[in-house]
């Protein structure tokens, strides 16, 4: 559950999209073109032969086939430059008019060169005899006899060509929506993860310039762990999540920062399922919770704070908790009812509904022996199962 698998799935490659890069490669447009012309050669062949076999002279599925594969062999050769001068002049944009105009000139050429081609041919091999000489006037009547169905032929490679040129352009465009999609969903966590470190930073360094004057040394145990926070921090700032055995590493470094400022009022317990330390989730997601429970359920109680840990798997899911023992929804409730969460809540509310869509909960209650609990849920990696 990476970041590049939560947002490249609906995106690409498609399978359509597979089949437009096939199509551009030129020995596929070959194979393609050949092939087409090669079904369709069989088909007239078949027809030429049973239509012959019913009358009074029939003939062997071999001159039927000698007679039948000349035409759509040439037209599959002229297939490839038709597509060639329809992606060379596109009937689209501004000089669709004058391309228009030119294709229906390539046309007649087409016309004069695909029928004249088959007819000399065709006499050559099979009917050329001293009784039956070659005369230009045959290839002429020929030419103008099917110069309706080449003119057609030549329209519907030109309409094919320009159909899958709009489609292709569709593909390409949801493509690029796709990734500036995924490239704005990217740059919008990262800026809600940033706004955690310079929030969460203010108030450490607050709290070490309330001691480096009444208590240097305690302030230096806190400098110190500082550092280690924002190292781990470092290592870590291009990704969206990392294992919980990693997020626990920042989480512990910053419980030893609030228990020299909390002194012993302050007490923690981490409950941890072993086979939940591989899980991805947020980075940075858990320190934002515990904060919360610290500033609304430890720093307001003149007696001592506990906060408690707790992740497990379950049902496909990580379950998290984050329990302490203060006063529970009213210290963050309004006069009008609703919650005060915070820089630290608002912006873990945002983040997984980012990563996570519907597939999350993330719910705040009074625990049942008095004080708040947090609740996260979020989807677990099949592979991260140990």
């Amino acid at each position: 559950m990476t970041e590049a698998k939560s947002f490249e799935g609906s995106i690409f490659p498609a399978k359509a999209e597979v089949g437009v890069r096939f199509w551009r490669r030129r020995w596929a447009r070959w194979a393609v073109a050949f092939g087409v012309w090669t079904v369709l050669a069989f088909f007239f062949t078949g027809q030429f032969y049973y239509t012959y076999r019913l009358s009074e002279r029939p003939i062997t599925w071999r001159d039927a086939a000698s007679t039948q594969f000349l035409y759509p062999y040439l037209w599959a050769v002229g297939t490839i430059i038709v597509i060639w001068l329809s992606d060379r002049f596109p009937v689209e944009g501004r000089l669709w008019r004058r391309n228009l105009s030119l294709h229906l000139l390539f046309a007649t050429l087409f016309v004069v060169a695909i029928s004249g081609a088959f007819q000399i041919s065709y006499h050559f091999l099979f009917v050329n005899s001293p009784d039956r000489p070659y005369h230009p006037m045959m290839t002429l009547q020929w030419i103008i006899y099917n110069s309706s169905e080449n003119y057609g032929i030549y329209g519907l490679i030109l309409l094919f060509n320009q159909v899958l040129r709009y489609y292709r352009r569709l593909r390409e465009g949801e493509l690029r929506a796709s990734q500036l999609e995924t490239q704005l969903t990217q740059a919008q966590l990262q800026a809600l993860k940033m706004q955690l470190q310079p929030h969460f930073l203010f108030n450490t360094l607050h709290s070490i310039s309330a001691l480096v004057h009444r208590d240097p040394e305690t302030a230096d145990r806190m400098i110190a762990r500082l550092g280690d926070f924002l190292r781990l921090t470092l290592e870590n700032s291009g990704a969206q999540e990392v294992s919980l055995r990693k997020e626990l590493e920042f989480l512990r470094c910053y419980l030893d920062i609030e228990r020299v400022r909390f002194q012993d009022r302050l007490t923690t317990r981490l409950d941890i399922e072993p086979r939940a330390l591989d899980t991805p989730v947020p980075n940075l997601i858990l320190q934002p919770i515990v904060e919360n429970a610290l500033r609304h359920g430890v720093a307001q109680r003149s007696s001592p704070g506990h906060v408690e840990i707790s992740a497990k798997r379950e049902n496909g899911s990580l379950r998290i908790e984050v329990k302490d023992n203060g006063p529970g929804l009213s210290a963050i409730t309004k006069s009008n009812g609703k919650f005060r969460e915070g820089l630290g809540l608002t912006n873990t509310r945002a983040r997984l509904a980012q990563l996570y869509g519907a597939a999350h909960r993330f719910e705040l209650s009074d625990a049942p022996g008095g004080g708040l609990v947090v609740t996260l849920e979020i989807p677990a990696a099949k592979d991260a199962a140990s």
